[in-house]
């Protein structure tokens, strides 16, 4: 019986240091991907799940207990800092410290401290979504290049030997399409994960900027 020519050993064995650096990237390209889709999977989770805890804040007798009852809520701190910022800007208000902001009327100084807020949320939501774009819109045309080097091996035994000769060609082609087969298997999981994360981030972005408007008139209110 005729062993197997057609395994990822043989293919490896047969690879030069090209073949070898570009199996080798697709694997690093798939093993952070798979890194971040995974982390921030759980994180989107957690978020999600902590969304509801805002409307328990605004049944919180006081600003202090609601502040209280979204940090344990949101694990993640995505909902949380807005609450924080606005009792740390009421405390500041009610104490009369003295500095630039302070100067500002209280809308500005609210909307201020809620959009630095909202803003490092953001940053936070959105990390690692860079990479996870660049590993779905590049490990395809890695997989091309290894694509392209096993086809010219092919080539290049047909011209050694003169002839067209099944087996010669046969593994370096097959190298050729694993590596196709490999980007793509890398490039569509970032793909579809990039796309997911960038509807919960809309979803989580909005009730931000609700819950930040909502914040803003209480605290605007209060300080009249």
């Amino acid at each position: 019986m005729m062993p197997n020519q057609f395994t990822l050993t043989s293919y490896w064995e047969q690879g030069d240091a090209i073949s070898h650096v570009v199996a080798l990237v697709l694997l690093a390209m798939s093993l952070v991907s798979w890194f971040f889709i995974l982390s921030k999977t759980l994180a989107a989770w957690r978020i999600r799940r902590s969304a509801p805890a805002v409307q328990q804040f605004w049944q919180a007798p006081t600003l202090s207990d609601g502040v209280a009852a979204l940090n344990a809520a949101d694990p993640e701190q995505i909902y949380a800092p807005l609450a924080q910022q606005g009792a740390a800007l009421q405390q500041a208000a009610q104490a009369g410290s003295r500095s630039l902001s302070a100067e500002l009327a209280p809308a500005a100084q609210s909307t201020r401290v809620l959009r630095d807020a909202i803003q490092r949320a953001t940053n936070k939501l959105e990390s690692g979504l860079t990479v996870l774009a660049s590993i779905g819109a590049t490990a395809p045309f890695v997989g091309l290049l290894g694509t392209v080097w096993g086809i010219y091996h092919a080539l290049a035994n047909v011209s050694a030997h003169g002839t067209v000769q099944i087996d010669k060609v046969a593994g370096p082609v097959g190298e050729a399409l694993i590596m196709t087969a490999i980007g793509l298997t890398v490039a569509i999981p970032a793909v579809l994960a990039y796309n997911g994360f960038n509807r919960v981030n809309r979803l989580t972005l909005a009730e931000l900027d609700a819950f930040a408007y909502d914040l803003q008139a209480y605290l605007t209110r209060s300080s009249e």
